[in-house]
This record gives structure tokens, sequence and C-alpha cells, in this order.
């Protein structure tokens, strides 16, 4: 199994002006991604805009990124929905495409109890054991919260190995899971906790500053992790202005990383304000827009 630790970003998902997946951006911003400062990188997830993506476009785009970065790169790929049935397919497709491990969030909408949301992560992993499963934790879009207690029993799943915590208010150790921090603004808290890394959206722009934040906090500098993080802050606010990929993907057509900014409804691109904030956060870490 590779190591699921350090800089991970959840890559946007570029789509064409007709609303296509553009799969030689794609390929293109990826290998940027890889080059600035990412250890690995998550396909089909909230950022890469999941709910609108096939399952067919999702493993199509799994595979053409693991023949482009090749065997060695650290490749995620999210297979949560709120159908149990429905995510052990996409799990075993995903496998089958090269995934390192499935990113599972907890089902959304059909609101299941504790037991439920167990018995979903059980029901999944004994379908496909061979593939490490990483526990999505994020009630501001799913409503079910999953509090460290009821990690700790999906962490008695063999292959439930880390959680992506994206509650900020309960970032914290949990026996036998590793912790990924799900926001940007935690991801140093993340690291002084002793966790493996982060799930990370502003690394799409500031990976370099990120991966040397975690350097930093590997040697245990954490004076130099704490100064990095205190930079990139106005970038953090700016990527939460408005749902996400929103500004992100703002972003990343400002410096010419994608082609355009297209999203897929319900999701409408930046509008003239946030692009505003988007491009201060921009230069407030040294980056010049190419575009406005």
């Amino acid at each position: 199994m590779k190591e699921i630790r350090g800089v991970i970003t959840a890559m946007a998902t570029p789509f064409e002006q007709d609303g296509a997946v553009d799969e030689a951006a794609a390929l293109k911003l990826a290998t940027y991604l890889l080059e600035h400062g990412s250890h690995g990188l998550v396909i089909s997830g909230s950022t890469g805009e999941a709910p609108t993506l096939t399952d067919e476009e999702a493993l199509v785009l799994l595979r053409a990124l693991r023949r482009e970065v090749g065997e060695e790169t650290l490749l995620i790929c999210g297979t949560g929905t709120n159908d149990t049935r429905h995510s052990i397919e996409l799990t075993k497709g995903a496998a089958d495409a090269g995934a390192d491990a499935a990113l599972i969030v907890t089902p959304y909408y059909n609101k299941p109890n504790p037991a439920g949301i167990q018995a979903h992560f059980e029901t999944i992993a004994a379908a496909i054991p061979e593939l490490p499963i990483i526990a999505y934790n994020i009630p501001s879009r799913v409503v079910v919260n999953v509090p460290p207690p009821q990690l700790a029993e999906l962490a008695k799943i063999e292959s439930v190995v880390a959680v992506k915590q994206a509650n900020n208010d309960e970032m914290q150790p949990i026996e036998g899971m590793e912790i990924l921090a799900g926001n940007d603004d935690v991801f140093l808290k993340t690291l002084e906790l002793g966790g493996a890394g982060g799930i990370l959206v502003a690394s799409h722009l500031a990976g370099p500053q990120m991966r040397e934040m975690w350097d930093a906090a590997q040697t245990g500098n954490i004076d130099r992790a704490r100064e990095i993080d205190a930079g990139l802050r106005q970038l953090y606010a700016a990527i939460g202005v408005t749902t996400n990929p929103i500004p992100v993907k703002a972003g990343l057509a400002m410096m010419g990383l994608i082609p355009t900014d297209t999203l897929r409804l319900p999701l409408v691109p930046a509008d003239t304000e946030q692009r505003a904030t988007m491009q201060a956060a921009l230069e407030s870490v040294g980056l010049t827009p190419v575009t406005p």
C-alpha cells in the first residue's frame, strides 16, 4: 500500500466550454500539481465536481491520469455515494482503473444513523477488501457528522485506514486511523497533532508553499510552518468566499492553468466580486494572474 501522507490535492476537473470533461487539460493540470508540491491527487472529489460526473467519466479520467503520472504516484478516487450498492460498483471500478485508495464520503441526503454508517463502510470494505478506504467526514455538505468515537469504530474495519476530517471542531487523533486535514485552514493544526497531511484545495495555487509547510513540520520546524501558514490565510479565505470549487477554478483560469473556469450546473462561475477577491489572494502569495 502506498503511503497516504503529505500534500494531497483534491484536483479540480477541467471542463470544455460545452461542459465536456477536458481530458487534455486535466492531464496537464495533474502534471503541474505534482511538479509544484503535491505528493498525490484525489480524482472525483468535491473539488472535482463528483456529483455531476458520471461513473464512466470519473473512471476514464482516472485511467488516463494513471497512464500519465505512472504507477508510483498516489491517486485516490472519490467513490462514495448515498447508495451502498452504487458505492461498491464505483469502488470496484476505481480499483480496476488504478486507484490506490477510495475516498468515501458519509452518505448524504438519506441521513443514515450511526449503525447505517457503520454498515455502509463495512459492506463496501468487505466487497473490495484489497483497496484502502479513506472515510470523508464533511457535515457541512452531507448534514450528518461522524464524531470521533464513531470514527474509532470505523477504524476497526481493516481497510479503513484514514479519515479526511472536514469538521474543524473535531480535529483530533483517532486510534487506528490516520488523520488528513479536510480544510486548508486546519492543515497546520493537523500537522501539529501528528496527522498524516491533508486533502487540500489551496495547493492548486500555493503547492510549493504548502509542501514547504509539510516539510518544515516533518523536521520539527513548527515556527517556519506557522509562518508559511500565516502567509496563506488570505488565499484560504478567498477559496471559501463561495462554494468550492467555484473560486479555485476561477484562480486556475486566471493563472492560465486551465483553459476556462467552466463548471457544471447547478454550480456557476465566480462573479466579478468573487474574482476580485481571488485575484487579490493570488497576488498576496506572489502570483500574477495572466487574465482578470
